[in-house]
């Protein structure tokens, strides 16, 4: 493997998240050990997954800190909280060179939020990326802060121009949405 990189998949429009899944997929389709870290969003096996599902019978490793939506009940505290414990896991998995590839869906999250200091985690990775065993990065969620930005080898910016859930008798649909 050469050199890792931190690729990042952000802006307004859908597709991140699936980006970030189509890296992870061929990834494995080279052999690569994958993981998954997944922020903010609810439980998968509760939200019934498509790319879950899918990972699990590949043999991926997925772990899941997330409470739902920032602006729902206590998930603010609660996904602060889960975001602090989601880093420790990838510091310790990076650290173990037990991957070759993770993903952090909705990361950027966590960084805009202030669940996570930015620049503290930007330093982490810059002062760790160059040492045997460190894996790619693919980082997923809206607004990638400039920290995140100026360290990342790529930055794929997607932008919506049309939305289907934007029609008034659309809903989020498996497949599509999960």
């Amino acid at each position: 493997m050469g050199k890792a990189m931190v690729l990042v998949y952000t802006g307004d429009g859908k597709g991140k998240s699936c980006a970030s899944m189509g890296q992870l997929f061929r990834a494995l389709g080279h052999g690569a050990r994958c993981a998954v870290v997944q922020f903010i969003k609810q439980d998968p096996e509760t939200l019934d997954s498509g790319e879950y599902k899918s990972a699990m019978q590949l043999g991926v490793t997925w772990k899941h800190f997330g409470a739902g939506f920032t602006w729902e009940g206590e998930n603010d505290k609660l996904n602060a909280e889960l975001a602090k414990r989601g880093w420790e896991q990838v510091k310790r998995w990076i650290s173990a060179s037990a991957f070759d590839l993770i993903v952090l869906d909705e990361f950027t999250y966590t960084l805009t939020l202030g669940y996570l200091d930015a620049d503290e985690v930007c330093t982490w990775i810059a002062d760790h990326r160059s040492k045997e065993g460190f894996p790619h990065l693919v980082i997923s969620g809206r607004n990638a802060p400039k920290a995140l930005i100026d360290i990342a080898d790529m930055v794929s910016e997607i932008q919506e121009v049309k939305h289907h859930l934007q029609l008034a008798d659309r809903k989020a649909e498996a497949m599509i949405e999960f």
